[in-house]
């Protein structure tokens, strides 16, 4: 089954992590990428740019509406996210704390519903 592990954190949060340092914070990233890889957990994972880099879409009515920024107002923001597969939650859970960023922020792990039309016919 695939879960979604999100990765959340303040600016607090991140701001812990001297810059000095940060090099090395995204390399243990990018070694458990590689250990997941290697034992066949990990389908994706990705960081994001700062919320303040997005744009919300809606559609009303018909009409498009484009706005700045995060939709919500939190002080967390949401940095990325591993996108793994595992046998139940506990192993997710697992997975989602090997994740270095859990030892600063938030990782939400979350069930993909997975949306699949039947053979031959529409959902």
């Amino acid at each position: 089954m695939k879960y979604l592990c999100l990765i959340f954190a303040t600016d607090a949060q991140m701001n812990t992590i001297p810059p000095e340092r940060m090099g090395a914070f995204v390399d243990a990233h990018l070694d458990y990428d590689d250990a997941l890889r290697a034992s066949g957990h990990m389908v994706a994972s990705e960081g994001l740019e700062a919320a303040s880099t997005a744009a919300v879409v809606r559609v009303r009515n018909g009409r498009l509406s484009v706005t700045d920024g995060p939709f919500i107002e939190t002080n967390e923001q949401l940095g990325g996210f591993y996108l793994v597969e595992a046998a139940g939650e506990e192993e997710a859970v697992r997975i989602a704390a090997g994740i270095p960023s859990s030892r600063i922020g938030n990782i939400e792990v979350r069930p993909v519903h997975s949306l699949v039309r039947p053979e031959g016919g529409r959902s």
